[in-house]
């Protein structure tokens, strides 16, 4: 329930990061500036006495993320992935986040099991282990299937989790709202939008049974994918807080040492994570959006094992194209090309300066080419991206949200495996396939086929629409039966008549 009662929460967030330590440590790996420290210790050291003590035997942060609930965890899990913006140490020490919570008893998990379907554990399986992870969510158990003697990952959500994220999200509102109240520059970025989007999703990811239906879908658009396995659900044995899916064996890809000890070519592996993303978000639409190490495995025959698909991203056809055209503009460069599709898509305002949205583009880009990953400083990057878009008045697009945040978090992961990687290098050839395809006059082709298709159908129908809309106006003289059924005819002819030619079209491409 949202409301002032909110702040509470508020307080104690802040307060908890003062207790645990984790103010200090954060802004120090994040090489914040001395007055923000400052200003962040006065500001949370009144409260510091009502903070959550949190486990003492963490680190700083991860004691208070931990203590705070699973959406802080959530927010951790991606700080995880970016060394290159919290720094080494500190990213690795997030890491505990991905999979290693305290789990709850197996007991209570078999109890829900049974609870949602309507079956003795027993029966169903013929093993069933302790916890082998858990998370912010959920925990896993490895068990092996009575009938089939099959392995099998089951997923079981946590006792509580929904009302323990409503409490989250709930802050989540009021900190937005005071944020839009006390900074209205801020508006532009739409903090109420985003917790509503991050709502959704969360939403989306509590339901065991949208998270099945995920993985079959992502299953059947990779499945010829080269290197890439999804394991598939089992949906008899799946309900909304349990899921069952075929067990992913391999080695975590958070684990270097373990990767090379078995003889696995990180670079390999980390262009390969960045390749896969590309082609899922571009070529399907449909992508993996949670991809940090917690959720791939590395199987014995090299090929990297996606798990946990409750976080999912969807892209309709026409972002997807403005997408790759932004990202192409920037692989070859041409930073006119990138401000005019910002432009053309609606991205920035109509009242701006192309040419300066250009420039300021190209001081963007122009630092990564020719260096080094390793010597990127991505905070730095993001920083002045921000002021950029601040600058132009650019609004946050919460469909984009989902696209953005994976593409840090598998650059991250993949950065985590070469620290040398070059997203543009690796980017440029999936992009190109995917420019070629459907940028341009075969596009153009493809869509003519789709619109004379949809009007062949809907030709007909045309002439009673118009006219419906049209008596609702005020115009009931509109037509007289005869002349409904001429039009009528007219539009049919010329409906088959565009089908005619779409097929034709088809034929040629």
């Amino acid at each position: 329930m949202r409301g002032p009662h909110n702040i509470w929460r508020l307080v104690r967030t802040a307060a908890t990061m003062e207790r645990t330590g984790a103010i200090g440590a954060v802004l120090e790996a994040m090489d914040a500036p001395a007055n923000l420290r400052v200003v962040a210790r006065v500001l949370g050291w009144p409260f510091k006495w009502l903070g959550l003590p949190g486990d003492p035997a963490l680190p700083p942060a991860t004691r208070a993320l931990t203590a705070l609930g699973p959406a802080y965890i959530k927010f951790g899990q991606i700080l995880s992935t970016r060394p290159d913006v919290v720094g080494p140490e500190m990213a690795l020490q997030l890491q505990y986040l991905q999979d290693k919570l305290p789990p709850f008893p197996t007991s209570v998990a078999k109890a829900l099991i049974e609870e949602e379907l309507h079956l003795p554990v027993d029966r169903v399986f013929s093993e069933f282990s302790e916890p082998v992870a858990a998370a912010s969510i959920a925990q896993v158990h490895r068990a092996r299937l009575a009938d089939t003697g099959v392995e099998v990952a089951v997923k079981v959500l946590r006792p509580g989790i929904e009302r323990a994220f409503r409490t989250d999200i709930d802050a989540f509102y009021l900190a937005a709202q005071i944020i839009e109240l006390l900074s209205p520059s801020s508006r532009r970025l739409r903090p109420t939008e985003v917790i509503r989007h991050f709502e959704g999703v969360v939403n989306g990811e509590l339901d065991l049974r949208l998270e099945s239906a995920s993985a079959g879908e992502f299953a059947v658009n990779t499945e010829a994918d080269a290197g890439f396995q999804v394991p598939k659900p089992v949906w008899n044995l799946s309900a909304r807080q349990v899921m069952t899916i075929g067990w992913a064996e391999g080695l975590s890809l958070a684990d270097n040492p373990a990767l090379d000890a078995a003889g696995h070519n990180r670079t390999e592996l980390g262009t390969r994570v960045l390749s896969l993303f590309l082609s899922h978000a571009l070529r399907d639409g449909f992508f993996h959006a949670d991809m940090h190490q917690g959720n791939l495995k590395v199987a014995a025959n090299g090929d990297i094992i996606a798990y946990d698909f409750g976080i999912m991203g969807r892209l309709d056809e026409y972002t997807r194209r403005v997408y790759a055209e932004i990202i192409f503009g920037f692989i070859q460069r041409d930073y006119r090309r990138v401000a005019e599709v910002h432009f053309e898509a609606g991205y920035v305002p109509a009242d701006r300066d192309i040419d300066e949205f250009a420039r300021a583009l190209r001081a963007v880009g122009e630092p990564i080419f020719g260096m080094d990953a390793s010597r990127i400083s991505m905070a730095r990057l993001l920083a002045y991206l921000f002021e950029v878009t601040e600058r132009f008045g650019m609004e946050t697009r919460t469909e984009l949200i989902l696209l953005q945040r994976t593409m840090v978090v598998v650059e991250g992961v993949a950065r985590s495996l070469d620290p040398h990687i070059n997203i543009w290098q690796v980017a440029r050839p999936i992009v190109e396939d995917y420019i070629r395809d459907n940028v341009g006059p075969k596009a153009v082709a493809r869509d003519l086929l789709r619109t004379a298709r949809i009007l062949g159908r809907f030709g007909p129908r045309l002439p009673r629409l118009v006219e419906a809309r049209l008596i609702r106006q005020g115009h009931p003289e509109v037509d007289e039966p005869p002349q409904r059924e001429t039009h009528s005819m007219v539009w049919m002819l010329a409906g088959a008549g565009l089908t005619a030619a779409g097929v034709w079209i088809g034929s040629l491409l």
